[in-house]
């Protein structure tokens, strides 16, 4: 307990007293690891140890860019004795190619998941191609947050207008889905009756509905091979509130509501003329025109705003949920007095610092990333996938894109694909794997609450499915490497673990693969099959 003692000071001298840092200056990583630690101290927590290197490589490679390490970049950081090689490898990371194309599979999953409602909504390259653009020129969150909101131009083209596009003429689920994964607020409740724990009300829910009531989808044909959507807006149409559902009777129209803002004011909109008309539909095939007056609109600049009370919150909650896995508020679509936050000053430090760097997403999660807290080992005491005081890392199942590209990455395909001439036929095809079957067994590996089932279609997957086809002794692969190599084994066996896990073998396992590797009978297929375990054994699978 000394030991925890003298570590739990330093966490804290560090976080109060830095050099060189004016008191009301403090960085937020301190600020991070200052309030953390203050809770271990509050409730009894001992925190796991800081993480190996080997550990933190693997982790913020996936983090960050959704794939493992190759061999030359686990070798070179491993073997760097920089003292601040961490966070010169995070700042390298967060300014890769490939930072953008992950983040953006992230937050495709935040707007759709993986089975989103709505005809057409499967085919959402534009907007997946939009997102990627937001992460690759660091356009600040609101930005393109009020982008989404306002649905411009069509799905194919642009691409924010697909976000819509799954709501069709359901206004209420569109409500749903805005409230909770812009505001952090679930008002599904009081879609039916006033929220029986939360300050939330019916006219609060359709209030909100009523800004979305006028909006139609509208089809404008086929774009590169897709089909292109189009948001468009009437100057007419209002939501019908007609009470709790327990009263409603058969033919009760009900009444009219104007929209408002959340706990707010009612929205200020010009009055049309008492003349005026307008056709019942939008023409498929034509882009619809503007509105006089637009309520969605109005409603994305409210949201998107500075000064909302709930808007910097609920995404500096939901990016620390992503890299440290549970929100401060946890579920993070859930801000509610009625679920308190685990750390409520770090909550509100986490959003000023949003507010004051312009909801600039790329410096945010460099410094949760150059927290110490973030820095710990999985290890420790705590069995929680996800633990309460983030007094150990978390570990996680990859995704189903993060599996496919490391075993890529694992296997060297892309440098046997160069030495057969051959081009790549696409991220996500490759060659001897078919997508939708690796989609159906591990596109969800969670039960929505984080929690890992792995069921025993994930097994036999691992066990007899296509990953074998990945690994071949191909000019440029891995296994033509090592069966060329004129290294001893533990030296080659050293490769195999660094290219696979990251991570150098230890003493039992270099003499368990040596045993193993160096046996004269079918030396290929031992290999293959030495470099197949490691694939698909449980450290593979997870990111820790």
């Amino acid at each position: 307990m000394k030991r925890y003692h003298r570590y739990l000071m330093l966490v804290l001298l560090a976080a109060t007293a830095l050099p060189g840092v004016a008191l009301g200056q403090q960085r937020l990583r301190d600020a991070i690891d200052q309030h953390v630690a203050q809770a271990w101290k509050e409730n009894g927590i001992t925190p796991a140890q800081p993480a190996s290197d080997a550990e933190f490589l693997r982790r913020v490679y996936l983090d960050l860019l959704g794939i493992i390490p190759t061999y030359e970049e686990a070798t070179t950081f491993l073997d760097d004795t920089n003292p601040n090689k961490r966070e010169k490898l995070i700042e390298r990371l967060l300014n890769h190619d490939r930072f953008g194309l992950h983040q953006s599979d992230v937050w495709d999953m935040v707007y759709f998941g993986r089975n989103p409602p709505g005809f057409g909504t499967k085919e959402r390259d534009g907007f997946q191609n939009w997102l990627k653009q937001q992460f690759d020129k660091n356009v600040p969150y609101n930005v393109w947050a009020r982008e989404i909101l306002k649905a411009e131009g069509n799905t194919v083209d642009q691409g924010p207008p697909m976000f819509f596009v799954q709501y069709k003429n359901q206004p209420e689920d569109a409500t749903e889905a805005i409230t909770q994964k812009f505001l952090g607020i679930q008002l599904q409740c009081a879609r039916c009756h006033d929220h029986p724990f939360d300050d939330w009300s019916q006219l609060d829910f359709y209030g909100t509905a009523a800004f979305f009531a006028r909006l139609q989808v509208v089809d404008l044909g086929k774009k590169n091979k897709q089909t292109a959507f189009a948001v468009g807006e009437k100057n007419l149409g209002d939501v019908m509130f007609t009470g709790p559902v327990q009263e409603d009777e058969v033919g009760k129209k009900g009444t009219p509501v104007q929209p408002k803002f959340l706990k707010g004011d009612p929205l200020d909109e010009p009055k049309l003329p008492e003349d005026f008309k307008e056709d019942r539909n939008f023409k498929n095939g034509q882009m619809p025109p503007k509105p006089k007056f637009s309520r969605k609109d109005a409603l994305a600049d409210w949201i998107t705003q500075p000064e909302n009370p709930y808007f910097a919150r609920a995404v500096a909650n939901r990016v620390w949920s992503q890299f440290m896995g549970r929100g401060i508020v946890h579920p993070v679509d859930n801000l509610s007095p009625a679920n308190p936050p685990s750390h409520p000053e770090l909550l509100d430090a986490l959003a000023k610092g949003m507010v004051d760097h312009h909801f600039d997403l790329k410096w945010y999660i460099g410094e949760i990333l150059n927290s110490k807290t973030y820095q710990l080992s999985a290890g420790g005491n705590s069995d929680e996938a996800k633990p309460h005081w983030f007094e150990r890392a978390r570990y996680r199942p990859l995704s189903a894109e993060e599996l496919l590209e490391s075993w890529v990455v694992a296997t060297d395909y892309d440098k046997m694909l160069r030495e057969s001439n051959q081009k790549s036929e696409g991220r996500l095809n490759v060659r001897g794997i078919t997508w939708n079957y690796l989609v159906e067994f591990f596109g969800q590996p969670s039960d929505g609450e984080g929690i890992f089932h792995g069921g025993l279609d994930e097994h036999l997957y691992l066990n007899n499915g296509q990953v074998h086809q990945l690994i071949s002794d191909r000019p440029g692969s891995l296994q033509e490497a090592i069966t060329k190599s004129e290294a001893r084994w533990d030296e080659r066996v050293e490769r195999i673990f660094l290219q696979v896990l990251s991570r150098p073998p230890t003493a039992e396992e270099t003499k368990q693969f040596v045993t193993f590797l160096s046996a004269e009978d079918d030396p290929r297929g031992r290999l293959h099959d030495a470099i197949w375990t490691l694939m698909t054994c449980s450290e593979f699978r997870f990111n820790h």
